[in-house]
């Protein structure tokens, strides 16, 4: 959407004589903002203010609500399907003679028993409101139950991966579960149990290594049991088995460990490295067999393997994040305008990442470009400032804001809207059994 947005910027005369015309492909008919999803899960801000219509943005712009099944860009063509996940329907053939690929990543899995039939996944609006109401949902199971394996149970809750999505999505959800323990006549926030698993023997890899203790303190002194150097190995029948040899029952798993690049990858004909992404020149071209750029086709984000020369380490690569995405999209459209215009395109050079993350209501950590740390409320601060400003709509920002001051005068809300995900229960539910 970045890119299209600037390329629409850029090229409106020749889109509106008809000269040019861009066609988006997207399965969702929006994008979703990533970096405020642990926020959504804990009802700070609205599920539908964290998404961007793309058809409302990109006015000049041809929009398809499809997935794009198979591209051969040796004949410049790409074939797209509009039905419904899991339904197959006609296939499209669509003519380009500029591709951008952007198609991003997708949550990396592995083959834990168990895990695909208990675990919880964080990548999506629909996912982090699901966690929400399954995490409230757990609190008014283990209040009325009168089983103590099944209440233990109820009130685990394991996060895998200590990244920036599992450290945010376990800090907000565990604060506004301490809040909303308040409301109930036999539990307290001691009852929760909050273990944080990480293969890794640090959490926070893209934060200085003293921000990333820091926060491993924080967490720790709010009771989190953060696990490092330690898999999970099983998660059979809802007992979480870790490679330490522990094993518990816990009802709720959620996995943040890490992403891969997008399967649609696969079925195209570009040239991929060992990790699945397209191989490109810093100046975001996909790079040719020999060594040149491959003629009319560009990629960025987390499909794309950009050089990153500030990593100092030879052939490193850029990191699949937000913030290098955001950066390459813009600076896609502007060389791929360029180079309309017969002039030079200009190398992709990462700046120092100004990463952040909230860890509840006031509190959280974050790194400046000039390399500053802040902790506590400065951070926090911070770090809504920088996700309110690039958001990419002003509708959308407004939204936000107005959630974030309306939070900070009422109360949480801390109700269950379990429903929502099985809408048709109740009515089914009256009719008779044949």
């Amino acid at each position: 959407m970045a890119a299209a947005l600037r390329l629409q910027q850029t090229l409106r005369a020749r889109l509106r004589e008809g000269r040019a015309e861009i066609t988006v492909v997207e399965p969702q008919s929006y994008l979703t903002y990533h970096p405020l999803l642990a926020e959504v899960a804990a009802g700070s801000i609205d599920p539908r203010h964290v998404v961007v219509p793309l058809r409302r943005v990109l006015p000049d712009c041809r929009v398809l609500t499809a997935r794009v099944t198979r591209i051969e860009h040796a004949t410049r063509r790409a074939w797209v399907d509009a039905a419904p996940r899991g339904e197959r329907g006609v296939l499209t053939e669509l003519a380009y003679d500029v591709l951008v690929m952007a198609p991003g990543s997708v949550s990396r899995t592995d083959p834990v028993p168990g895990l695909a039939e208990h675990g919880l996944g964080f990548a999506t609006v629909g996912e982090a409101v699901s966690l929400r109401n399954h995490v409230l949902e757990q609190l008014d199971l283990a209040s009325s139950t009168r089983d103590p394996e099944l209440r233990q149970a109820a009130l685990t809750f394991v996060f895998v991966g200590a990244g920036y999505a599992g450290v945010g999505a376990l800090a907000e959800l565990e604060d506004m579960a301490r809040y909303a323990a308040k409301g109930y006549h036999n539990l307290t926030a001691a009852d929760l149990r909050w273990v944080l698993v990480e293969a890794t023997d640090r959490i926070l890899p893209e934060e200085s290594p003293e921000l990333a203790a820091h926060t491993l303190a924080e967490l720790r002194d709010r009771s989190v049991d953060v696990r490092l150097s330690t898999r999970l190995e099983s998660a059979v029948e809802q007992v979480t088995v870790l490679s330490d040899g522990s094993r518990f029952a816990a009802r709720t798993l959620v996995w943040t460990a890490g992403v891969r690049p997008a399967p649609l990858l696969r079925d195209t004909d570009l040239p991929l490295d060992v990790t699945g992404r397209v191989r490109c020149l810093p100046t975001l071209q996909v790079l040719g067999p020999d060594g040149e750029p491959l003629r009319g086709v560009w990629a960025a984000g987390d499909c794309a393997a950009v050089p990153d020369p500030s990593a100092g380490t030879p052939g490193a690569r850029c990191a699949p994040n937000a913030q290098h995405a955001l950066a390459q999209a813009r600076l896609l459209a502007e060389n791929l305008a360029a180079t309309f215009e017969d002039r030079l395109p200009t190398p992709y050079l990462p700046e120092r990442l100004d990463c952040s993350t909230s860890l509840g209501l006031r509190r959280g950590v974050a790194h400046t470009r000039r390399g500053g740390q802040l902790t506590g409320r400065r951070a926090w601060w911070l770090h809504r400032a920088r996700h309110l400003r690039r958001l990419p709509s002003l509708d959308r920002r407004v939204r936000v804001l107005t959630d974030w001051l309306l939070a900070g005068i009422f109360n949480r809300e801390v109700v269950s809207l379990g429903t929502v995900e099985h809408p048709r229960s109740e009515f089914e539910a009256g009719f008779p059994h044949q």
